[in-house]
């Protein structure tokens, strides 16, 4: 009866100790979460952003810390959207994504890291940073190409990257099919327009990064088709660039997106969404209109150095040709008009 009552006696001690150290185990993974000194946040983003990224960054972690006593510490990866996505999807391990457009976004929802409804959790849904398609020529114009119709005209040849492989030349595409149907007044006449320009293209390349190479250093081309933000920051670099923005273009929209499923397992949300937010803030929205994007806050947007720096376009929005699914069904899948033009004799 004694061996019995002292077993017993072991058995009850064990079980306290157990959940002593469970309930201590708790709250040492809730203060590593909440009240740690350090928090390890994972940004990827397109290329072109780097520059206002790095800036937003150094002061979103000193407001954190200043508000907060964690300091923050980025990790960072640029590239080109459509490989920061594959890379996200297949493992690249980011707690933000933002994104060249809402296509690859989708793309990684459908993947399952993110929840659906991510535009609706944002101001302006989603969209961070702006921009809009420019017209970059030779010193002097010589072809005086100032609108969509002169990259059909005789003797113009223009660079731009392939649709079916680069996300610019998405966006490329959809503001020259874009100005074609609403200078002409019709997709009967835009297509005519449209199939003639396509065979001025003397090369398609993979990415923007080529099509900047071909027309840059290879000297290909009268004109290329590039963001309004890369010529800014070409500019600010002492490089000498000509180019005009039609007056009827797209707004070329880039969303940002909590990851969710990684913060979930990082334990960081607090922190993520918090600099999420602060990339609309009027701090982080003069960063990117400073690195050449059209600020979505229209506190900044209407500063009068902004308003100098951006003509007055007419814009059409993705939601007006029914978003991103939409347009890759209408024009970019296998067979589809970028397709039956680019081949028609």
């Amino acid at each position: 009866m004694g061996a019995v009552k002292g077993r017993s006696l072991v058995m009850k001690r064990s079980l306290v100790l157990g959940l002593m150290t469970l309930f201590l185990m708790g709250l040492t993974s809730c203060g590593k979460q909440s009240s740690g000194d350090q928090v390890d946040v994972t940004l990827v983003s397109f290329s072109v952003t780097k520059i206002a990224h790095e800036a937003i960054i150094v002061k979103f972690a000193q407001k954190w810390k200043q508000e907060h006593g964690q300091s923050v510490v980025f990790k960072r990866s640029y590239g080109a959207s459509g490989t920061q996505t594959r890379a996200v999807i297949d493992g690249l391990d980011a707690d933000v994504v933002h994104l060249s457009l809402g296509l690859d976004m989708k793309k990684i929802e459908k993947a399952g890291l993110i929840q659906p409804g991510w535009e609706t959790k944002l101001p302006n849904d989603a969209i961070v940073s702006k921009s809009v398609a420019a017209l970059m020529t030779r010193p002097g114009n010589p072809k005086g190409i100032h609108d969509w119709s002169d990259l059909a005209k005789d003797g113009v040849q223009w660079i731009t990257a392939d649709p079916k492989t680069s996300g610019v030349a998405r966006w490329n595409f959809l503001a020259l099919w874009n100005g074609l149907v609403k200078l002409h007044g019709n997709e009967n006449e835009a297509k005519r327009f449209v199939k003639k320009a396509l065979k001025n293209v003397p090369i398609m390349a993979k990415d923007s990064r080529e099509s900047s190479d071909a027309f840059f250093k290879q000297s290909q081309g009268d004109a290329l088709i590039n963001y309004e933000n890369e010529v800014i920051l070409l500019q600010q670099k002492g490089v000498k660039v000509e180019y005009t923005i039609p007056k009827v273009n797209v707004s070329i929209d880039n969303p940002v997106a909590v990851v969710d499923k990684n913060v979930d397992k990082h334990g960081n949300r607090a922190v993520v969404e918090a600099f999420v937010q602060y990339l609309y803030s009027p701090e982080g929205q003069e960063e990117f209109a400073k690195a050449g994007f059209r600020p979505v806050n229209q506190t900044i947007a209407q500063k009068p150095e902004y308003v100098a720096q951006y003509p007055v376009v007419n814009l059409t929005m993705v939601k007006d040709y029914g978003g991103w699914s939409e347009i890759q069904k209408k024009f970019f899948a296998d067979g589809a008009m970028f397709d039956r033009l680019r081949n028609e004799s």
